[in-house]
């Protein structure tokens, strides 16, 4: 009795650990200051002060549609990576902990809950590219440029044509990103009543295939 005991007890605190190790590691305040320090010195030039960034020349990390869908890998390996092709260079240099703590000083901001689980667990987009290209020319390119280059092509919204971004979003952080923008960017919502344009799910997932057909071009 004592020995069956034991082992359910055992395998209690297995589940115990095991449901540990599966949460994430909330960070400290250290963390956080360690973060706007490495932000100030690295980041802050192109995406302003507290992260607003500036239109034409970085997009804003502290808007709450952003961080409520991106996951703290998409920031990670963007920080990381950089972009190719576009004046986001990489930070590999700071380190793990370094780039674990500027996503640390971003989250410090965030207002909504994160949905990037549930978000990037969104099917993958099945459409047409041949009407995804007509939306996207008609509503998409006066920001993102006629190519997907973004600033690099004079436009006001960021490259979201090029490799840089499409090897690290999944299409349901496009699908959210087109369905409701971005509050107090110029990234507006074109989905429903108050879209600019009330774009059906369809009509979204064409534009999606569209965008991941571009590198290839």
């Amino acid at each position: 009795m004592f020995w069956r005991m034991r082992v359910h007890m055992l395998g209690g605190l297995t589940g115990l650990a095991a449901l540990a190790i599966s949460l994430p590691v909330q960070a400290t305040d250290a963390d956080v200051m360690k973060g706007k320090g490495l932000f100030d010195e690295n980041c802050a030039a192109c995406h302003q002060e507290d992260a607003i960034g500036l239109p034409g020349t970085a997009p804003s990390l502290a808007n709450p549609e952003l961080l409520g869908i991106a996951s703290d890998k998409f920031f990670e390996s963007t920080i990381r990576d950089g972009r190719v092709d576009t004046g986001m260079p990489p930070f590999a240099h700071l380190g793990r902990s370094g780039v674990k703590a500027i996503v640390a000083y971003l989250r410090a901001s965030q207002k909504l809950p994160n949905r990037s689980t549930e978000v990037d667990a969104q099917p993958e987009a099945h459409g047409d590219p041949r009407l995804g290209k007509q939306w996207y020319d008609y509503i998409c390119s006066t920001c993102h440029g006629l190519a997907g280059d973004g600033y690099e092509a004079g436009g006001t919204g960021t490259a979201i044509g090029k490799p840089g971004f499409l090897s690290k979003v999944s299409d349901g952080f496009i699908r959210e990103t087109i369905k409701k923008g971005r509050s107090n960017t110029r990234m507006r919502g074109f989905s429903g009543a108050n879209g600019l344009a009330n774009l059906s799910d369809r009509e979204i997932d064409d534009i999606i295939v569209y965008l991941r057909s571009l590198p290839k071009q």
